[in-house]
This record gives structure tokens, C-alpha cells and sequence, in this order.
């Protein structure tokens, strides 16, 4: 009796077949458990154009930035920063304040401004707005050392005070002035370092906007000379120092243009020209030198201002003064009240309106100089030779 092999069903053939592909898959050519090799190469499920499996993409970690990276400018302004931070200082103004109720009286802040290191004898120079009708005052170096400042002198018709602290010489670090060779230009960078709202230590940058400006000062005079920069400079700034590229100091920031209050790109500062001639003279003798003609004027332009008058009343001659020797007149008394002597209309060739204009004439002389004096007298020009002196 013959026995027929059935046949086999031909889904059981293809899962058959199936499996012995998927047992082939990463076989890359070897044997198959029954001793043969496969026949095909495997095929992948998913079609692809390569059959390299796909690498996972990572990000590089971040660093940060390394000095190399940094521009030139970025290099100058941290190492000016680095260089003159520690000469720059913050002010502090404190008054006292008496409570009657109950009997008690306590320092309380008034006002507050920077400053920076001129020796290492402690001086200190700011503004005279900064430390004006100061009952006491504060200095507060880099390191948060604070110490008591005495007030030396003041220029308030340029706006500078120098102050006193009595601190270690290894915490002063004087600032250093540009060279006087060296004119500013408009263009060039500026670099402002203050406490601007009271936080320590802030730079700006910007550039030098404009020279010779003239801005009205705390002293009641026009400021001529001063410096124009877009560097931002806030409350708090005054008395900081404008630098240059080499950490320099160019001028003292002194006050701004705004109507709010804050900057708005228009910083103005007292030229250091300015500052090294008046601190040492201040350090010196507690006042800032000025010349004059050896007359009594009176700075306030009353009796002008009431007369219609433009140009300098002279008040009064000082007896034995230059004015005196060159023959000067001042006021006198008539039947129907005071008669007018001269009046001083030029300096030089140049016009004199008020004692704004006299005052910075003559500050750029230096005692001894002569100048020529227009003056009315009588309705006349006249025109007469002084030698200015120092006005005690």
C-alpha cells in the first residue's frame, strides 16, 4: 500500500520562507543553523536609499568666549575698566536730621556721587554739586572701605571740590591726567567709569561728541571748554572720570542734557586741562587762584540789568591796584546820586557783555599779564593797558 506524502500549504510555505529570512538578518554571510549558507541578501523592512543605519546628531558643548575671541575694542575697554576702577570712588553726603518729638538726631543720606583718586595723599576730586551744603561726607573706595572725608576747597565757577581721606597708601591708586601734548579730537573714545544710581562701579563707552562747549556751571558762570560725550551718564556719574583708549583721564563728568532726568546722549565734562590747573591750587591753599583787575564789580549784573547797561560796571577801584595805576573810575557820589564812572565793554579786542565773559577772559591770564581794557567813559571809548594780579 502506497503512502502519499501530502502536499504542504502554500501560506505555511511562505512563513516558512519568512522566517528563515528574519533569521538571517546580521548573519552578514555566515552559515545558517542547518550548515548552509543564505542564498540572497537580506532585504531591509524599511526601504531606504542606504543601508548604513542613521547616526544620532549631537551638539557641541558651549563655552564661553575666550580673550582671543574678544574684538580689540572689547580687550581696551576691560582693561581699562581693570586699570582705573580702583581709582574711582563713590561720595557720599550726609546731613543730620533732628527729630524734636523725641529729642533725637540722626545721620541720614543726602546725596551721592563719584569721585576719583588725584595722590596718594588721599586727596579726592569730585564736583562741587556733589558736596555742596554737605554736613559730612563719605568716601567708599574699590575694596568697600569707607572713610570720613574732610572737604579742602571748593571752585564752584568750575564746578570742582577736593576732599580728604585718611587712608592706606597701598588702597590709593592715582588716577593718571593725559599728557598735555596730546589734543582731543572729536571722534575719539570716551570711557566713563561712576556709581550711576548708586551701583558700584559702571562703565560706558562712547565717543568725544564735541570740544569747547559752554554749558552754565554750578557757580553761576559758563564753563567754557567742556568736553561733549555720548558715553551715557546718569545721576550718580557726576564727579566720575571721562577716560581715552589708554585710560587717561580726559575730564570729569559733570551733568547732562535731558528732560527726564536720565541720559540721553548729551554728557558734558570739565576738561582735565582745567582740573590739573585748579586741584594743585586748591591743595595748596584751600581756594582756586583768580586774577583780576584790582576793581569791586558786582557779579549778580544788578545795576546793569536795571541801567540797560551791557558790559561791567565799575564799582569801585582798590587803591594802589593795577585798575588804580591805569587810571580806572569806578562810582561815585553826585547831587542826584551815584554817577557812573567806566565801564568795562572788551578784554583784548573781544567784547565783555557781564561778568560771565570777564571772568572767563581773564581766567585764561596768568598774573602779571597785561591786557588791553575797553572802556565807556562818558559816553566815550576809551582803551587802557592793566597788568592783572592774583585777587586775594
Amino acid at each position: 500500500m502506497r503512502h502519499h506524502r501530502h502536499a504542504r500549504h502554500p501560506a505555511l510555505v511562505a512563513v516558512a520562507a519568512l522566517a528563515a529570512a528574519l533569521s538571517c538578518l546580521g548573519c552578514k554571510g555566515k552559515p545558517s543553523p542547518g550548515g548552509q549558507a543564505p542564498s540572497a541578501t537580506p532585504v531591509p523592512l524599511t526601504p531606504q536609499a542606504s543601508q548604513a543605519p542613521t547616526a544620532i546628531e549631537t551638539q557641541p558643548p558651549v563655552t564661553p568666549p575666550s580673550k582671543s575671541s574678544l574684538i580689540e575694542d572689547e580687550r581696551n575697554s576691560i582693561s581699562v575698566f581693570r586699570e582705573v576702577a580702583p581709582s574711582t570712588v563713590f561720595v557720599t553726603q550726609r546731613r543730620l536730621v533732628v527729630d524734636r518729638m523725641w529729642g533725637t538726631a540722626v545721620e541720614v543720606p543726602a546725596g551721592s556721587g563719584s569721585g576719583f583718586v588725584w595722590d596718594a595723599d588721599g586727596h579726592i576730586v569730585t564736583n562741587f554739586h556733589v558736596v555742596d551744603n554737605a554736613q559730612s561726607l563719605l568716601v567708599r573706595l574699590q575694596g568697600e572701605k569707607t572713610f570720613p572725608a574732610r572737604l579742602v576747597g571748593i571752585e564752584p565757577r568750575k564746578d570742582i571740590a577736593v576732599l580728604k581721606i585718611e587712608a592706606p597708601k597701598e588702597l590709593l591708586k592715582p588716577i593718571q591726567v593725559a599728557p598735555l601734548r596730546e589734543p582731543l579730537e572729536v571722534g575719539q573714545k570716551a570711557i566713563a567709569i561712576g556709581n550711576p544710581f548708586g551701583l558700584d562701579h559702571t562703565l560706558t563707552t562712547g565717543i568725544i561728541s564735541a570740544l569747547g562747549r559752554q554749558v552754565e556751571g554750578a557757580g553761576g558762570v559758563t564753563i567754557r571748554d567742556m568736553i561733549q560725550t555720548d558715553a551715557a551718564i546718569n545721576p550718580g556719574n557726576s564727579g566720575g572720570p571721562l577716560l581715552d583708549s589708554s585710560g587717561h583721564l580726559i575730564g570729569m563728568n559733570t551733568m547732562i542734557f535731558s528732560k527726564s532726568g536720565s541720559s540721553a546722549g548729551i554728557g558734558f565734562a570739565v576738561p582735565s586741562t582745567t582740573i590739573a590747573r585748579i586741584v594743585p591750587q586748591i591743595i595748596k591753599t584751600g581756594k582756586a587762584e583768580q586774577v583780576g583787575l584790582g576793581i569791586q564789580l558786582d557779579p549778580a549784573h544788578r545795576l546793569e540789568r536795571r541801567n540797560g547797561i551791557r558790559g561791567v560796571i565799575v564799582m569801585a577801584v582798590i587803591p594802589g591796584g593795577p585798575a588804580d595805576k591805569a587810571g580806572l573810575r569806578g562810582l561815585s557820589e553826585g547831587d542826584r546820586g551815584l554817577v557812573l564812572g567806566d565801564v568795562i565793554v572788551g578784554i583784548d579786542g573781544k567784547p565783555i557783555e557781564d561778568y560771565d565773559a570777564l571772568y572767563n577772559e581773564l581766567d585764561q591770564k596768568k598774573p602779571g599779564d597785561k591786557v588791553k581794557v575797553d572802556l565807556l567813559r562818558n559816553g566815550q571809548k576809551v582803551t587802557v593797558e592793566v597788568a592783572v594780579e592774583l585777587i586775594s
